[in-house]
């Protein structure tokens, strides 16, 4: 028998917020509009890093990895949720809806890849300022994005054939306006075992990256705790300042909305859509501001190359 099996339910339907379907057209305004400044806050820092030589240094060439990340998060989410909350369309079919949470679960699992590298960067850059640049390389650094882009694909490539592989017979709707692997395995009126040792699987990879980052920060602390001047501690805490919120705004809710799916018995819907929703729509919005806020290399450079293009 082909692992293929041909489902009877055609089609996945997607939902909105509700009891509010009525105010979706309002509700897609401010969607639209953290989408707008997602994409625009995250190609600025892009097109500066790329432009800018000063820039051109591990720490921000991991930082443009981190840009890449939530743009992908953002174009991979941004077609159902504008037709969800726009078009009021809910309709999926199978294939785009496992290619959505193909792509979704790939560039979550990239900006978990690039949060702990980032991590290890600031770890060296406190530890030992004085061998930083020979050890992070541009070679190495490229290196680096390369192995962790390859990391994504092969932890998710397996997710749209073991869903492709179960029968959907009559339940169809899903929990969010968008494809997310834990939601739609539940649909499934087959066996979905795999599913869930799976998924179990690649959500180990995601919280061992967690793990880490959390070890790069013991470790921080511990050498900074060993340096004599506290304005000298204060200076290089404050260059992690950026990467632990960043860290922040991505891992609670994904966290959280993880353990709902899993764990919570009598759950709110409400509750859900909206974790899932600051889940995708935060971290592509707030890390650039975060980074200009907080970097003031980066923050210069935007500044002037606003300025620049505002004078003309």
């Amino acid at each position: 028998m082909s692992i293929f099996n041909n489902s009877e339910v055609q089609i996945f339907l997607l939902i909105g917020i509700p009891e509010l379907e009525h105010a979706h057209i309002w509700i897609s305004i401010p969607i639209c509009l953290m989408y707008m400044v997602a994409i625009l806050g995250n190609c600025t820092i892009l097109f500066v890093i790329k432009t800018e030589s000063s820039l051109h240094e591990p720490m921000y060439y991991f930082l443009a990895m981190l840009a890449l990340s939530d743009l992908g998060l953002s174009f991979s989410s941004l077609p159902t949720m504008l037709r969800v909350f726009l078009f009021n369309v809910m309709g999926i079919s199978h294939n785009a809806c496992f290619a959505q949470e193909f792509f979704i679960h790939g560039f979550t699992v990239m900006e978990s890849s690039v949060l702990l590298i980032m991590s290890l960067d600031r770890f060296l850059a406190i530890h030992n300022p004085l061998r930083y640049s020979s050890v992070l390389t541009s070679d190495r650094v490229y290196k680096m994005g390369l192995a962790m882009a390859f990391r994504s694909v092969l932890l998710v490539l397996p997710f749209p054939f073991i869903l492709r592989r179960l029968k959907y017979c009559q339940k169809h709707v899903l929990s969010h306006s968008y494809c997310f692997h834990q939601d739609t395995m539940k649909l499934a009126c087959s066996d979905n075992k795999i599913n869930v040792v799976y998924g179990f699987f690649v959500a180990l990879c995601t919280m061992l990256d967690l793990t880490l980052i959390f070890v790069s920060y013991v470790l921080i602390l511990r050498t900074v705790m060993n340096i004599g001047s506290l304005e000298e501690r204060l200076k290089a805490l404050n260059t992690c300042v950026s990467h632990f919120c960043a860290v922040l705004i991505f891992y609670v809710p994904i966290i959280t909305l993880s353990a709902m799916h899993r764990f919570a018995k009598h759950k709110s819907p409400l509750v859900m859509i909206l974790i899932a929703d600051v889940f995708l729509l935060v971290p592509p919005v707030m890390n650039p501001i975060v980074y200009c806020v907080k970097t003031r290399q980066i923050r210069e450079k935007v500044l002037g190359k606003w300025l620049n293009i505002c004078g003309r």
